[in-house]
């Protein structure tokens, strides 16, 4: 498949333009959308760089009064946010270009949701029918452009903030968080080195595979989570060894976004380990679901057994077995230098206990496809932690 073909202008779940060399359209899809005076928001480590820098000397070119907020952490937390709202109020934007990793995204969504709200942002956490305390009319629109090809969170309508007064990681949601419009450009990826790409890459399979197994019903998102899981399985291989291959850059776009719109459905216990574990020891995102990923479905085993039959089909597994896709996983995780234990990416067991409730707590345990206590995500977090599979 050349290139070409993977330029493309779709409209589900949102507005999408997909290609490489789209971001160019940004300034004209500003326009579309009415902004006059976006606020684009982006981390501090992208701020500076070229991809970031062009964007908003396009956007200044044609007219727009733009302006760059990047005081977001990796773990974007409620003072990110804020501080993000104060600006975009100070300077009177009519909209948020989101532009950038899962940090980013999450961070202009929230900002954007919050710019006219009278209620702090944790009465909009995604518990009960909370979203309904929006004032939809203090919302500004939300164009993505997401620099990573693992999140999916332009194609999400939730955002995940970290409160640091308790040290939880919160889900904010309001149906209207889905971004306006999306750009997926494979040139935007092209400087992520392999450890990040093999992370974020990590991140789109853990979010296709969570809600491939969820229990719930749902065909559509179940389809669309079997297709994600394949894509990534072809290219994201490619992408760490050759990150100048705009083909699997490009398909690692829209895996990411496919994860992102199948998790509807639901995840799992992969999400709610490493929400407290991001919360507490501030790692990776994407890294702790890669180095969770195999414990999580040798305890799920039992529950899964046929799903996994079907996807190891599916993806062109050499075996079909209940272990194929957990081998096929840990074949991945070392071909792309992904740490087979928690212990080597700087977790302790200190907090074993608190993990456990934390997880059990999470929104993401719900829908996992066996039910755990507090103690069992221990468990599970202290076989990780000592890499025992």
């Amino acid at each position: 498949m050349s290139i070409d073909h993977l330029r493309a202008d779709w409209h589900y779940p949102t507005s999408m333009r997909v290609g490489p060399g789209r971001v160019r359209e940004l300034p004209d899809l500003c326009g579309e959308l009415h902004m006059r005076t976006p606020l684009l928001v982006t981390d501090p480590g992208l701020a500076q760089l070229p991809l970031v820098t062009q964007a908003v000397a396009q956007c200044r070119a044609a007219g727009l009064e733009v302006a760059v907020f990047s005081a977001v952490k990796g773990n974007p937390n409620g003072r990110n946010v804020a501080d993000g709202v104060q600006v975009l109020r100070d300077g009177g934007h009519d909209g948020v270009i989101a532009f950038g990793g899962g940090s980013a995204m999450d961070a202009g969504k929230a900002i954007a949701l919050m710019a006219g709200q009278r209620r702090p942002l944790w009465d909009f956490e995604d518990v009960d029918d909370n979203f309904q305390r929006v004032d939809v009319a203090g919302m500004v629109p939300v164009i993505a452009v997401p620099t990573t090809a693992g999140t999916g969170s332009e194609v999400g309508r939730a955002a995940v903030i970290t409160d640091d007064g308790s040290r939880v990681k919160r889900i904010i949601f309001h149906p209207r968080m889905l971004p306006a419009a999306v750009i997926l450009d494979a040139e935007l990826t092209l400087a992520l080195p392999p450890l990040i790409t093999a992370a974020t890459g990590m991140d789109a399979l853990a979010h296709n595979l969570e809600a491939y197994c969820a229990p719930t019903y749902h065909p559509m998102a179940e389809g669309i989570a079997l297709e994600g899981v394949r894509l990534v399985k072809e290219y994201l291989p490619i992408a760490v060894a050759d990150g100048g291959n705009l083909t699997a850059r490009q398909q690692m776009l829209v895996a990411s976004a496919m994860g992102a719109t199948a998790f509807q459905r639901g995840l799992g216990a992969m999400h709610a380990l490493a929400h407290p574990l991001g919360a507490l020891y501030d790692v990776h995102h994407g890294l702790l679901n890669a180095v969770l990923m195999p414990y999580v479905l040798r305890a799920n085993g039992a529950a899964i057994a046929g799903p996994m039959e079907r996807l190891a089909r599916y993806i062109g597994l050499s075996e079909t077995g209940p272990d194929a896709v957990l081998n096929w996983v840990l074949a991945l995780r070392e071909q792309i230098g992904i740490p087979h234990s928690l212990q080597d990416v700087g977790i302790d067991g200190e907090q074993l206990p608190r993990v456990g409730q934390m997880a059990a707590q999470d929104p993401s345990a719900a829908t996992n496809p066996v039910h755990l206590n507090a103690r069992q995500y221990s468990e599970l977090c202290a076989r990780a932690l000592r890499g025992a599979l």
